[in-house]
């Protein structure tokens, strides 16, 4: 395999767009180290689970360009970019990637304001006396 991989991973508003090329396992997200990109140590296990259930960890140069929402968002959407890429290289990985739940796209966003609430759920204090 030769060719570069891409692939798009989504979850709430972030997008990652991955670019997936055969090396030496560096990883980059938008420009910086994966280690430095992500302060949150508890992240990092999420984002290389696909290349960990694959063995695939050491034998690709991941670069991830992620835009919008917060580090747990663009942390889910690299995790199926990465996941779908993998797929486009060798598609005999699928049973194991979907047997982790690597491929389903979590479809959850932020629930919206219903009015005379405060946010989605909460309402306002009730006194009984």
């Amino acid at each position: 395999m030769d060719k570069v991989v891409l692939a798009v991973g989504r979850r709430k508003t972030s997008v990652a767009r991955i670019v997936l090329k055969p090396g030496n396992g560096s990883f980059r997200v938008n420009g910086r180290d994966v280690n430095e990109y992500f302060g949150v140590k508890t992240l990092l296990p999420e984002v290389f689970k696909p290349l960990e259930t694959t063995n695939m960890k050491d034998k690709f140069d991941i670069r991830a360009n992620v835009v919008g929402g917060g580090f747990r968002g663009q942390a889910d959407a690299i995790k199926l970019g990465i996941a779908r890429a993998l797929l486009k290289v060798d598609e005999s990985l699928k049973t194991t990637l979907k047997s982790e739940g690597l491929l389903t796209r979590d479809y959850r966003g932020k629930e919206r304001k219903k009015y005379g609430l405060h946010s989605a759920r909460k309402d306002r204090q009730y006194r009984k006396r």
